[in-house]
């Protein structure tokens, strides 16, 4: 009893010395929670665009015309959503090994982002391609096993990870985070939030970084499921949210006119500069591919874009959230717990579903819409009970 009262104190201490009045910062759970229903959703729309790459995508592939709304929709999303997870991921990444220590640090998160990806390859992958696809499609049981074997002893297994190539990578940035922050005996000094100069230095190495890496690593391409083109932010993003536990000024950057005007200046000028690229550079295409990488105007064009858009609407988020969504209720603690877990099985969901709608013949905004809708909600059901079974509960 003593212990846990003393444990119970010392986390309010913590969390008293960051500046947070709620050790679980109910906005962020929401803002997570938020996330993955992008994540949902952009996978959504690439089955009916044909903007991107998923497991499937449905046929007829739509018009130049239909595909504009998409491509702005889906490059906002890609410009911002994957970095704000990495940048809550370091956060909590920062906070866990000051309470945990390195070695329960390194447990904890091998158990908790290893076996998820172990799992999608070995259950989750075969599923999808195999079972629903049918691609390639076996006749007998041995067959299966067969090439279940050379699945797993393939040099393609490592590429099967899915949507699930996020845990794998956060997994990565963990281990070498835990390497090098070595072990802290406390939260640090705490500092003020970055001011408007640091977002522009932030931004300008965003963008250099992202141009530099697109030049061996074009949009498009990718190493063992890893879109590498992206990662810059992804690395910045995880290291920022490091920073932000470390020195305690998460809230206050989220409470700042910094964070308010950023997020109007993403929200307003994103898609009027995204516009008038593609107005100027042409629309993307198997024809005209210069904005993937290379010594092209539009791959800097698009780098700039996103690189300054991304982290402003991210921002953006913080402020709002922060602001609107700074509560817990049981609707919200049941998503946010869910979350991770919805994650995970989307995948085999959401081609299942897109196949059962393809009869419908429906417009692709109709098609986005409904895939989204009904993918959360039996992803939420079969996550509600997997995370009832023992076994499951443990990797979910």
């Amino acid at each position: 009893m003593h212990t846990e009262l003393t444990r119970a104190l010392n986390l309010s201490a913590e969390s008293m010395q960051n500046g947070i009045p709620n050790p679980r910062l109910d906005w962020v759970d929401n803002l997570r929670t938020a996330m993955i229903f992008l994540v949902v959703n952009m996978h959504a729309c690439v089955t009916y665009s044909h903007v991107g790459d998923w497991f499937i995508t449905l046929a007829p592939e739509p018009s130049l015309k239909e595909k504009i709304p998409f491509i702005l929709w889906q490059a906002h999303l890609q410009s911002f959503f994957m970095g704000l997870l990495f940048f809550i991921a370091g956060y909590f990444a920062e906070k866990s090994i000051v309470r945990k220590g390195v070695r329960v640090f390194i447990r904890e998160r091998g158990m908790r982002l290893g076996l998820p990806t172990l799992f999608f390859m070995l259950v989750i992958w075969p599923l999808t391609v195999w079972e629903i696809l049918g691609h390639p499609r076996v006749e007998n049981i041995p067959q299966l096993l067969g090439l279940y074997q050379k699945h797993i002893l393939s040099e393609s297994f490592l590429s099967a990870n899915g949507p699930l190539w996020f845990a794998f990578a956060l997994l990565i940035f963990s281990l070498v985070f835990a390497r090098f922050r070595g072990s802290p005996a406390g939260v640090d000094k705490p500092r003020p939030a970055p001011k408007a100069r640091h977002f522009l230095l932030l931004c300008v190495g965003l963008v250099t970084a992202t141009f530099v890496a697109r030049l061996i690593f074009p949009v498009g391409t990718d190493f063992m499921n890893f879109q590498l083109c992206f990662f810059a932010q992804y690395i910045a993003g995880f290291g920022a949210g490091v920073l932000a536990a470390r020195h305690g000024w998460l809230s206050s950057l989220a409470d700042s006119p910094l964070a308010k005007w950023a997020g109007i200046a993403g929200l307003v000028g994103g898609p009027i500069l995204l516009s008038t690229l593609i107005y100027f550079g042409g629309p993307p295409g198997p024809k005209i591919m210069p904005y993937a990488g290379g010594w092209h105007w539009q791959a800097f064009g698009l780098a700039f874009w996103e690189q300054t858009t991304g982290p402003a609407l991210g921002l953006g988020l913080l402020y709002l959230f922060s602001r609107l969504a700074a509560f817990r209720n049981h609707t919200t603690h049941w998503l946010a717990t869910h979350a991770f877990a919805v994650y995970v099985l989307h995948t085999p969901i959401l081609v299942a579903l897109a196949l059962g709608l393809q009869p419908w013949h429906l417009t692709p905004w109709a098609g986005t819409l409904w895939l989204t809708g009904s993918g959360l909600i039996v992803s939420y059901a079969m996550a509600a009970v997997a995370l009832k079974v023992p076994g499951l509960r443990e990797i979910l």
